[in-house]
């Protein structure tokens, strides 16, 4: 997709810093918003982690720097030469405007360039396994969020009730939260038409995650069981990365354990999820919570229905009975349910479903809003 070249912005070129845990981050949610910066005339330059993806972001015509980050740890010593790093970066390069994604890039990023001087832009994705159990580690994080976002021009979050949490908590003043539509969604390039639809049979639900206990991996096996008592065909397919920094992470053990059950296919991780999403006849996704859910969204782009559960950033998304369907978070035996009731609803309610989710992404969720929130957001620090 092409965007019109911002005016204003062109005519106030600027140095614009990224910084997000993952290279690969940048070019799977954030391509159409550093395409749209580079045709204003910014340049950008990009701090991330290597994970392998730094070629692929510099193809995109952004200068990259590796910057080392753990993205589970909570060593003292460890975040502490990372605020460093980024202390260093800042009065290197005096970049005009600093956008930070992730936590630590938020927090750390964040406070490396209020103490430089640098004009802030914070994105909120998700708040992840520190809020959704709450103990120390929720606290701590909190304390830091305050530090890291106290100066930010803009904090961006993806659902209302991650800004009203921050609001509420002090985390974040009402002049600099604001709503974006997710990390938006590319219309065209995720376009049912240039796949073959699903095959009759067998039924096949669709889970797209990295394999951590907050995605709901565990209920949508366990749901995965019992509809395969009734309907022993119906296929459940997995999607996503194995092995995953994060401490809710599920041990290749017991996906291989369910695997040789039968009870679902593990496809691994790919660059491209559409043939997929195209080959099922429903995406399911039980998460705890999300910011704003980029399966979903790719899902409702390809007019499959989806179920997933009354969290935020999820019934964000899906509308109950109109784009799919909606469970209780935690609940394997709900899930169940909603999965014999979108294989009862049959292929021509499946297909309307589906019709009205691409409907939505297109009105509702397109990258061209988000891109356009973000050139004004620049636009009022500079």
């Amino acid at each position: 997709m092409r965007y019109a070249c911002n005016v204003d912005a062109a005519l106030t070129m600027a140095k614009i810093l990224l910084s997000v845990n993952a290279a690969w981050n940048i070019v799977n949610f954030r391509a159409a918003l550093v395409r749209a910066l580079i045709a204003d005339g910014h340049e950008v330059i990009a701090a991330v982690g290597d994970d392998g993806w730094l070629p692929q972001v510099a193809a995109m015509g952004v200068r990259t720097i590796a910057l080392p980050m753990a993205n589970r740890g909570m060593s003292p010593v460890a975040d502490a030469i990372l605020f460093a790093r980024y202390c260093r970066l800042m009065r290197r390069e005096r970049p005009d405007v600093f956008l930070g994604w992730t936590i630590k890039p938020n927090i750390y990023g964040g406070l490396a360039a209020g103490l430089t001087g640098v004009a802030a832009i914070n994105n909120i994705s998700g708040l992840g396994t520190a809020f959704i159990r709450t103990n120390w580690l929720t606290r701590l994080v909190r304390s830091l969020y305050r530090l890291g976002l106290r100066r930010s021009s803009t904090i961006f979050f993806q659902n209302r009730h991650d800004r009203d949490l921050f609001v509420e908590r002090g985390m974040a003043r009402p002049g600099q939260a604001a709503l974006l539509p997710g990390s938006g969604i590319d219309i065209t390039h995720f376009d049912p038409a240039l796949f073959d639809p699903p095959r009759s049979s067998p039924f096949r639900f669709l889970l797209i995650a990295r394999l951590i206990a907050d995605k709901g991996v565990h209920e949508y096996v366990a749901a995965a069981r019992a509809v395969r008592r009734i309907y022993p065909d119906v296929a459940f397919d997995v999607l996503g990365f194995l092995d995953v920094d994060n401490r809710t992470a599920i041990a290749r053990s017991t996906v291989e354990a369910w695997v040789a059950e039968g009870l679902i296919t593990y496809h691994g991780a790919t660059d491209d999820v559409r043939p997929f999403i195209a080959a099922a006849d429903c995406v399911v996704l039980p998460s705890y919570r999300e910011g704003t859910s980029r399966v979903l969204l790719e899902a409702a782009a390809m007019a499959t229905p989806a179920i997933t559960t009354n969290a935020p950033g999820c019934a964000d998304v899906v509308q109950d009975g109109t784009t799919g369907l909606i469970c209780n978070p935690r609940d394997a035996d709900d899930l169940a349910a909603k999965l014999l009731s979108m294989i009862a609803l049959g292929p021509s309610m499946r297909e309307g479903m589906g019709g009205a989710a691409r409907d939505l992404a297109s009105t509702a969720f397109s990258d061209a809003k988000v891109v356009e929130r973000y050139q004004q957001a620049i636009d009022r620090a500079l």
